[in-house]
C-alpha cells in the first residue's frame, strides 16, 4: 500500500449503551500484518495520528474481550473497557513494527496493566495490593480457588507458597474478594434502616471526658451569666432580660423607650453598654 493511502476505517459513532458499542466495535474490519506494519511505520516515522486512529480502532474488540475478564470485581464494564482503551493508546504509541511482533500480543500487556491500575484504586475504596506479589495475588486468587467455598488451612499455603507470600495475605485477601459491601446508610425504603452500621458509630461529642467538659462549662457560663446580670443596674439588667432572655416574644426598641419615657437610641444604648459589661466579666469563663 503506497504510503500516503489511507484506509477507509470507520470511527465507532455515540451509542446509547454498552451493548450497542461492543457490537459497533465487533463489526469493524480487522488488519492485515502488511496494514498494521505500514500503518505503524507512518505513525513511527511521520507521526501520522490518521495512522494511530486506525491501529487503535482496528484494535477495539481486543479492549472489549480482555475487560470482560474482569467483571468479576463489581466495577462497570464500560469503565473498565475505557481504561483498556488507555492502555490500548498508550500501546499504540510505543509500538515498533520492526521488531517482527503484532500489535495484538505487544498492545495485550498495556491494556491489562491499565485494567489492573483502575481496579486496585477503585476497588471497594481500599487500598488492598501495594506490592507486585500481592498485586499477583489479588488477580489470580479468584481463578485459583476450586470452587465458592472458603479456603481451608491447607489450601491459604499452597497458594501463598505458588504465588509468593504469606498465608496470612492470602487468607486476608479471600476475605475482602468474598465479602459484600454493608451501606453505611439504610435505603430511604429500609423499614430497618436504624439498624444500619450508622446507627452503631460512636458519637464523638459523647465521649465521658467531652460530655463532662461539656457540663462544666454550661454550669460555668450559667454562673457567669448570672453574675454579670447582678452586676448590672436595675434598669439595664431588666432591659438586657427582655431583651435577650424573655421567653416567648422579646420587647422591642420601641416597646422600651415608650415604658422608660425615652428615645428607642437611649435604650440600644444602654443596652450596648450593658451588653459589653457583660461580656467583659463573662471572657474569663470561655
Amino acid at each position: 500500500m503506497p504510503m500516503n493511502q489511507a484506509l477507509s476505517f470507520p470511527v465507532p459513532y455515540a451509542v446509547g449503551s454498552i451493548d450497542q458499542y461492543i457490537g459497533s466495535v465487533n463489526r469493524l474490519p480487522m488488519l492485515t500484518e502488511q496494514e498494521e506494519v505500514d500503518l505503524a511505520t507512518r505513525l513511527k516515522e511521520h507521526g501520522d495520528l490518521d495512522a494511530a486512529r486506525q491501529l487503535i480502532v482496528s484494535h477495539l474488540r481486543l479492549v472489549v474481550s480482555i475487560a470482560r475478564g474482569y467483571l468479576g470485581y463489581g466495577l462497570p464494564h464500560a469503565d473498565l473497557i475505557q481504561e483498556g482503551n488507555i492502555g490500548l493508546m498508550k500501546a499504540v504509541k510505543r509500538f515498533d513494527p520492526t521488531r517482527g511482533v503484532r500489535l495484538v500480543s505487544f498492545a495485550i500487556h498495556w491494556i491489562k496493566a491499565e485494567i489492573h491500575e483502575f481496579i486496585v484504586r477503585n476497588w471497594r475504596l481500599v487500598k488492598i495490593a501495594t506490592t507486585k506479589a500481592q498485586r499477583k495475588l489479588f488477580f489470580n486468587l479468584r481463578s485459583m480457588k476450586r470452587d465458592t467455598f472458603a479456603l481451608n488451612r491447607e489450601e491459604v499455603h499452597s497458594i501463598a507458597a505458588r504465588l509468593g507470600v504469606k498465608p496470612e495475605e492470602v487468607a486476608e485477601m479471600e476475605t475482602r474478594l468474598c465479602g459484600r459491601e454493608v451501606p453505611l446508610e439504610g435505603g430511604n425504603d429500609d423499614e430497618d434502616g436504624h439498624f444500619a452500621p450508622i446507627a452503631y458509630l460512636p458519637d464523638p461529642n459523647a465521649e465521658p471526658s467531652a460530655v463532662i467538659e461539656e457540663a462544666q462549662y454550661a454550669r460555668l457560663q450559667d454562673e457567669g451569666l448570672r453574675q454579670a446580670l447582678g452586676s448590672l443596674d436595675t434598669r439595664s439588667r431588666a432591659i438586657v432580660e427582655r431583651r435577650w432572655l424573655a421567653e416567648g416574644d422579646t420587647a422591642t426598641l420601641h416597646e422600651l423607650a415608650s415604658e422608660y419615657g425615652v428615645s428607642a437610641e437611649r435604650i440600644r444604648q444602654i443596652e450596648a453598654r450593658a451588653m459589653q459589661k457583660m461580656r467583659a466579666l463573662l471572657a474569663p469563663a470561655r
